[in-house]
Formats: structure tokens, sequence, C-alpha cells
């Protein structure tokens, strides 16, 4: 075992697990090596923003506000945020349009496994079943790209 490749694939994969496992064959990992390392990796990070979400979203919360009190302090005007930015009507619409079987399953691994597993535990994080679905569609989609891996590039 290549436990410096292993641990690469890991770290790769707890930040963007969707290019993770073509690493595996250029590391000349076996391919159940690889489907473990960039599962595992994702499902930690997963695990560790989805339930540390509420955490996040009020440490930014609270640094909003202490930006906005402190600009009425010192008399500067106060430059609001726009609430339908672009950005913020393509989540609407992903999860409108996905549900939470889409959302479990997809934002996770197109956007990143931080974002999405925050994004999730936001719309979702009150329904029991959202994270176990998101380690289930970590699992089938570490599983197909794994395999795409090692049938385009070994």
């Amino acid at each position: 075992m290549q436990w410096a490749a292993i641990i690469g694939l890991f770290l790769v994969s707890t930040i963007k697990f969707l290019f993770a496992p073509f690493g595996g064959p250029k590391l000349e990992l076996t391919f159940w090596e690889t489907y473990i390392a960039c599962g595992l990796g994702a499902v930690v990070s997963s695990a560790f923003f989805y339930f540390s979400a509420n955490f996040f979203m009020k440490r930014a919360h609270a640094k909003r506000l202490m930006l906005y009190r402190k600009s009425l302090e010192e008399n500067i005007p106060v430059k609001q945020k726009k609430t339908f930015t672009r950005i913020n009507k393509l989540v609407v619409r992903i999860k409108r349009s996905l549900g939470i079987y889409g959302t479990s399953f997809w934002v996770p691994l197109f956007l990143s496994i931080p974002i999405g597993s925050i994004i999730t535990a936001k719309f979702y994080g009150k329904e029991k079943r959202t994270f176990p679905l998101i380690v289930l569609g970590i699992g089938i989609n570490g599983f197909v790209t794994t395999g795409l891996a090692y049938l385009f590039f070994s």
C-alpha cells in the first residue's frame, strides 16, 4: 500500500470529491484503495460541515451585524447587500427542482463537499434522512467516478 497516495486522495476528496478518483490510476492504486480513500475523505468532510453548518451560518450572520454596527458608529454609509443575486436564485432553483434527494446527491458532488453539505443542511437540516442521503450519494457517485477513472485512465 502506498500510504502517501491514499492520504493525498483522502485530503483532496475532502474538498473536491468529483475529481479526486481520477488521481488513483496515475498513483498506481487499486480501484478499491481509490474508492475507499475518496469515499472516506468525502464522508468525513461532509459530516464535519453538515453538523457544524449552524455554527458557520451564525458566525457569518454575527460578522455581518458587527460590520453593520461598526459602519453606523463611524457614520459610513451602509451599502445594502443584494438579496436576489444570481447565485441565490440558482441555489433556490436547484432546491425547488431537485428536492431533498437531488440536493443531497448532487450538490455536494458538483459544488464541493463543504459548500454542498452546508447548503443541504441549511435547506433540509431538520429532516433525519438528509445526512444518510448525502452518504448514500457519496457512495454511489464515488463508485461511478472511480469506475470511470479506471475505465478511461488505467
